[in-house]
């Protein structure tokens, strides 16, 4: 009767030792009495013998001599670093890291010593993310869109083409709408007004009544005088709160190149749409907001924010993408915030860069995120209040429906409609 093959293991592991320790003489004869129990070939029975483990055997771990590089005095202020620049990946924290640990420092945010600055400084993209992974958290959010199409002039504002701007000067930004109406499109609620620079990914953000041209219109011209730059074309979607006379004849009086999206195409406005969500959605969420409290609340936090994310969010910007076969290779350059490619523009003023860096050298990021979570909290609470006081006025409403159709009410129906 033939050995099973738990069997022919168990024997493999008893005899393995034996024969590694036997003479030549002894080997022979170990082997020849294995080959006749297990029938193996010989060849492959003195090969599986000679071998550390067994065939199916699993491998012991050897646990890690050498010590952590990086402990949690590394760990600790990279965690508060990464936390006030807004949980950004390795990618963009690492060359960011030789800017921002001075700037904590000297508003007193961050004290480290001299070994720690260096091991900090020394850390790479990939150790970044390996160190961080514990603390990462993913938020799936989805909203809809309420975008309704804007025929009137449509023949008159062209549609943007690769030709038609200078993406690599700044001042030629994209704008788009992000509406809160909480899962609700119903009424009149709050819009966010957002315009990014394609050059620079500098960003503004503006809360507006509701799609109303007119808000939409001096959001705009707000935008335009906060700019560090000449605001020289305008592209959006084909909505009517963009497609109309008055943002027509601004965009022809000030001289900006203004162009239009193609219908149901997002990705010709890629870089307003990543805006929205890295930015505005994660900023504010999916919360309806309709009160002229809430609109205040969000124009406070969009100032706040504009500050956080244009001096301190670092960015990559795609260089090139090429196709190999079924794969894409991108290639990006490295991250620098949109206050840094401002200034590394030539074709920015010299006062508008001084003016910055002026502004810059006041801010302190922590006590930024700071405000920016305190304001969040403020929005939060003032979404759970009011949908708590309209739940109230249904179950209100319910119960005085309810009192009037008494039993006697009820019979009358019952006695009209048989």
């Amino acid at each position: 009767m033939s050995l099973t093959m738990k069997e022919k293991k168990a024997l493999t592991r008893e005899t393995r030792d034996r024969y590694r320790k036997a003479s030549k003489k002894q080997r022979g004869e170990i082997l020849e009495r294995f080959t006749w129990l297990t029938k193996y070939n010989r060849s492959y029975a003195a090969r599986i013998l000679r071998q550390k483990r067994v065939l199916g055997e699993e491998k012991k771990k050897v646990k890690r001599k050498r010590k952590k590089k990086y402990g949690e005095e590394v760990l600790l202020p990279l965690r508060k670093i990464w936390a006030i620049c807004d949980g950004i990946c390795g990618k963009r924290l690492a060359p960011f890291l030789p800017e921002i640990i001075p700037i904590l420092e000297s508003f007193g945010e961050l004290k480290i010593t001299e070994e720690v600055r260096e091991k900090l400084l020394s850390l790479s993209a990939a150790t970044i993310d390996r160190l961080l992974a514990p603390l990462r958290k993913q938020y799936q959010l989805k909203g809809r869109c309420t975008t309704k199409p804007g025929s009137l002039l449509k023949n008159q504002i062209p549609i943007r083409t690769f030709a038609d701007w200078e993406e690599r000067r700044p001042g030629f930004v994209e704008a788009d709408l992000v509406s809160h109406d909480g899962g609700e499109p119903r009424g009149d609620f709050i819009q966010s007004l957002d315009v990014v620079d394609v050059c620079s990914s500098w960003t503004e953000t503006r809360a507006v009544k509701n799609k109303a041209r007119k808000w939409v219109l001096e959001a705009l011209k707000d935008i335009k005088a906060k700019l560090p730059f000449k605001l020289l074309g305008l592209n959006c979607d084909n909505g009517g709160e963009f497609i109309n006379a008055h943002l027509l004849a601004f965009c022809e009086e000030n001289q900006i190149t203004f162009t239009r999206s193609r219908p149901y195409r997002k990705n010709d406005s890629c870089f307003v749409e990543q805006k929205n969500y890295s930015v505005v959605r994660r900023a504010v969420g999916y919360q309806r907001y309709d009160t002229e409290e809430e609109l205040e609340t969000l124009n406070e936090l969009y100032r706040i924010l504009r500050l956080y994310t244009n001096f301190f969010q670092p960015v990559r910007k795609l260089k090139e993408k090429i196709r190999i076969g079924s794969k894409v290779k991108k290639s990006y350059d490295q991250a620098q915030t949109p206050y840094q490619r401002v200034l590394a523009s030539p074709f920015v003023s010299s006062p508008a860069k001084e003016k910055l860096k002026e502004e810059y050298a006041k801010l302190n990021p922590a006590e930024l995120k700071r405000e920016i979570t305190r304001l969040q909290d403020k929005l939060l609470k003032l979404a759970h209040l009011k949908a708590e006081l309209r739940r109230k006025r249904e179950d209100e409403t319910t119960k005085d429906f309810e009192d009037i159709f008494d039993e006697s009410t009820r019979d009358s129906w019952d006695y009209v409609l048989t």
